[in-house]
């Protein structure tokens, strides 16, 4: 462990450790007797705590201390005797003390002493010096660190001067991980409470950048004071929540088609949605997960709509309710019109107390968005997608589009994405400033040295400069910096072969980025369907395939995509895509899906019709090890929705592929190529998709 090899035992230390054991089996048989029957004299606590002594990671004979202490206590001799009290107590922390010099990164020893000291008796003058006793021997021991909170809380000791404290330790070691981690702990306090001397923020701040980089100069290869700057660096760019997109965008002009046609804007997916029901998904979609989206910190105005009484939800699996998008429906009228309704939306976020992050920030800034829907009249006849033929989503089915035509639609995304949300202009001049200086330090630092952090920390640096600058406005093609960070991470890929998987998540998110935010790049991933006469689907697809994505992001940018290939990656989970409500054609086929669970974000897309998992690896692992991270009909967050007599009809092995499957509608599933993929699974999906059509490129109606 931490890199010491071990050595086997010799013959001598393998007898010591058998005549300690047996030692150790009969005061723990003695120590057990006296536990059950409740026995708490003397005798009783001696042998207690000589087992806690020679074992101190013994959690049950720490629990018996408690019992124990807490009867003693209750005694009619002792219970208002303050000397008695302190006594009982002292031992107590005595018995810590001794077991703490067996092992003092006991968590049972550490406990107990607070849970002692807690009662209020016991003077806390000696714990300062008894943590200096132990800071001196480990002076990174998390232990003592947090116990040392602990003390300074029941002291009433200035974070002032435990911040000094944490500058000592750190100039006697730069290695000191628990003296970082403790200086921003007292720090985020500081900046909290507004302290005298510690604001503004953007001084306290450039201080710490300037303290940090004097650990990272001297040892660029210790991670300690990396670590330390990356708080920092998380910081300087968490801003006031901000929304940052939202379907429809603003500026809008919207068609539903609620005869699954698309007319002659077929092409467009800014201009039509095919809605059968006349209902529209409203998102609206947060810089971070927020709390407490409703109607009285949302309003929408629209004819015919009651704010009120619009219900909105969390789009993530979040049992907290939090989330960084949210839905709702806004349901239009059946008008007898000759002609198109045009509605007039305004949605409306002020800024609020009332929505707040899980960090406890709240949204900052006044937010408007305005879009037009235009709704034909009603047909009591609209199509069905279900009478149409089979959907092919092969590369052979896809063809460019007309330049002129993209160049059209994409200049409106991207003119609708440049569109301000917000009212409110904040000055990120320091946040800009002080990643710039950054970005340049780290520059120096590396022109020096082949330094792997310090190139991880670079590229985080970039990307934030680069978010920082879409926050703001003035991002250009011109300033950022996806080319270098992709470079960045290639680089790490090959210098940090066992944090192989988390650099190639990171590139996939900037190599999104870069595609995504890129007017000539996302060109190049956008097709027509050959044959728009023929599925009554939207001819707009966009096409992330071939790309070895192992990971999906930039969500908030593709809220408009209803036809995605994502083929051909590297995916695992499809994590991010429950965002994407207006999906109804996905192809993840060649990707490294291992189980039903990888799909769960499936389970919100209830416009999904066409969905292609096939040539993925479900059922190829016996255990999944994600399996418990979906809802199980064996725990409490399944909803209550599960039946027995759907146990015994599905069968225990499928009930993943049951809560994945039974509230969609899709009309075509592929899932050959998979191992679980045989007669059994087929016959459960045909039932519990009554829509579905196409089942392996088969008629299964």
């Amino acid at each position: 462990m931490h890199g010491r090899p071990r050595k086997a035992p010799t013959s001598e230390e393998q007898e010591a450790f058998a005549i300690k054991a047996s030692k150790l089996r009969s005061l723990q048989s003695q120590f057990l007797q006296f536990h059950h029957r409740k026995i708490y004299t003397k005798e009783a606590l001696d042998v207690s705590a000589k087992l806690l002594e020679s074992n101190p990671e013994y959690y049950t004979a720490w629990n018996y201390r408690k019992h124990a202490v807490q009867h003693n206590l209750n005694l009619p001799e002792v219970e208002n005797n303050e000397e008695s009290i302190k006594s009982i107590l002292d031992e107590e922390l005595r018995l810590v003390e001794n077991a703490l010099k067996k092992n003092f990164k006991s968590y049972g020893a550490w406990h107990h002493r607070k849970w002692a000291l807690n009662k209020g008796h016991s003077s806390t003058d000696r714990e300062l010096l008894l943590l200096s006793k132990f800071q001196k021997a480990d002076s990174r021991n998390f232990h003592a660190w947090n116990y040392r909170r602990f003390v300074t809380t029941l002291k009433n000791i200035p974070d002032e001067k435990e911040l000094e404290y944490t500058t000592d330790m750190i100039y006697n070691n730069f290695s000191n991980y628990s003296a970082w981690h403790n200086r921003s702990v007292l720090l985020s306090h500081l900046l909290k409470e507004k302290a005298k001397g510690y604001s503004p923020k953007d001084n306290v701040f450039t201080e710490e950048y300037e303290f940090v980089r004097h650990a990272l100069f001297t040892d660029p290869d210790d991670q300690s004071g990396w670590f330390y700057h990356m708080w920092l660096l998380d910081q300087t760019v968490k801003l006031e929540t901000l929304l940052v997109s939202s379907w429809p965008p603003h500026g809008c002009n919207l068609s539903l088609s609620v005869d699954g046609s698309f007319g002659d804007c077929s092409f467009s997916p800014f201009t039509v949605l095919q809605s059968n029901t006349r209902r529209l998904p409203l998102i609206l979609y947060f810089s971070e997960a927020v709390e407490n989206i409703c109607s009285s910190t949302v309003e929408v105005e629209c004819e015919n709509i009651v704010s009120n009484e619009l219900v909105w939800r969390p789009l993530s699996g979040d049992v907290t309710g939090s989330a960084q998008a949210w839905l709702t429906y806004l349901n239009f009228p059946e008008e007898h019109a000759h002609s198109l309704k045009a509605y007039q939306v305004k949605v409306s976020l002020a800024r609020s107390q009332g929505i707040f992050s899980s960090t406890g920030v709240h949204h900052g800034n006044s937010s408007h968005i305005a879009f037009t829907v235009s709704v034909p009249l009603y047909r009591s006849g609209h199509v069905d997608l279900k009478n149409e033929r089979k959907i092919s989503l092969s590369e052979e089915s896809f063809c460019t589009h007309d330049a002129q035509f993209l160049e059209s639609v994409l200049v409106n995304l991207f003119h609708l994405e440049r569109t301000k949300v917000g009212e409110t202009v904040v000055d990120y001049q320091w946040n800009t400033m002080t990643i710039n200086n950054e970005i340049a330090h780290c520059r120096e630092l590396l022109s020096t040295m082949n330094c792997k952090i310090g190139k991880l920390t670079l590229a985080r640096l970039l990307m934030a400069h680069d978010t920082l600058m879409s926050y703001t406005g003035t991002s250009h093609r011109n300033v950022r910096h996806h080319a270098e960070i992709l470079q960045l991470y290639d680089d790490l890929k090959k210098m940090d072969p066992a944090h192989l998987h988390y650099y190639q998540d990171e590139y996939s998110l900037v190599l999104l980025k870069q595609i995504i935010s890129n007017q000539e790049l996302l060109l190049k991933h956008c097709r027509k369907y050959k044959d728009p006469s023929s599925p009554r689907i939207n001819n707009f697809c966009l096409r992330l395939n071939n790309l070895s994505l192992s990971r999906i992001g930039s969500i908030e940018q593709l809220l408009w995509v209803q036809v995605l290939d994502l083929s051909y990656n590297q995916l695992k989970t499809l994590e991010g895509l429950e965002v994407m409500q207006l999906l109804s054609c996905l192809n993840v086929s060649h990707n490294k899906l291992s189980s039903f669970t990888a799909l769960e974000p499936l389970r919100l897309l209830r416009s999904l019709k066409v969905l292609d998992i096939s040539c993925n690896e479900i059922g190829v692992h016996s255990i999944d090890t994600r399996r418990y991270l979906c809802s199980s009909p064996l725990n409490h967050t399944s909803g209550g929705d599960w039946k027995p007599e759907e146990s015994e009809m599905h069968g225990a092995d499928y009930w993943e592929a049951y809560a994945i499957f039974k509230d969609l509608n899709l009309i075509q599933l592929d899932v050959i190529g998979n191992t679980v993929s045989d007669e059994n699974i087929k016959s459960l999906l045909i039932k519990l998709l009554p829509s579905l059509k196409w089942f392996d490129g088969e008629s299964c109606r």
